[in-house]
């Protein structure tokens, strides 16, 4: 499993302040994808070492993102890297972002957060209210949709 690029996001998951690490090789090829540099297998490996040298910032971040890791040959690699966290970060929070319509039962225990859905451009993103993709928070291995908290408008100051 290889990171094209990591990044502290704030947006990708409500209420958190994600490590985001871009998964490439992606399957899906969505159609209108803003991110097809992920198409291909770039990047540098995503293990433990490298995993726990980003989660140093800890004491900066409430969660760890991956964004993709849905080819069959990165599943297992996926497992690990979330289980790592788990055993030595349990403070963080864990997020995965997957161009499929489901996630395995082995792989949703191991998470706090899971977005599922190819990107439809017709039905657009996460911020639009047609949208096919869900993002859930996993809380005792319920899943509850809060897709919705990224339709909402930001405050406006009146004039």
């Amino acid at each position: 499993m290889k990171s094209a690029s990591e990044a502290i996001c704030l947006q990708e998951i409500p209420d958190e302040i994600s490590l985001s690490f871009s998964i490439s090789n992606c399957p899906h090829h969505c159609q209108g994808c803003h991110s097809q540099y992920l198409w291909a297998n770039v990047g540098r490996d995503v293990h433990p070492e490298l995993v726990k040298q980003l989660a140093a910032y800890s004491d900066l971040i409430t969660c760890v993102l991956f964004m993709g890791g849905d080819d069959e040959n990165q599943k297992a690699d996926l497992k690990q890297e979330l289980k790592f966290l788990k055993a030595n970060y349990p403070n963080l929070k864990t997020a995965l972002y997957s161009g499929s319509e489901s996630v395995s039962e082995e792989i949703l225990k191991l998470l706090d957060y899971v977005k599922v859905g190819p990107y439809i451009s017709e039905l657009g993103s996460l911020k639009s209210p047609t949208t096919n993709q869900r993002l859930y928070k996993i809380d005792n291995g319920s899943l509850i949709d809060i897709t919705n908290r990224f339709w909402e408008k930001p405050y406006q100051l009146k004039n």
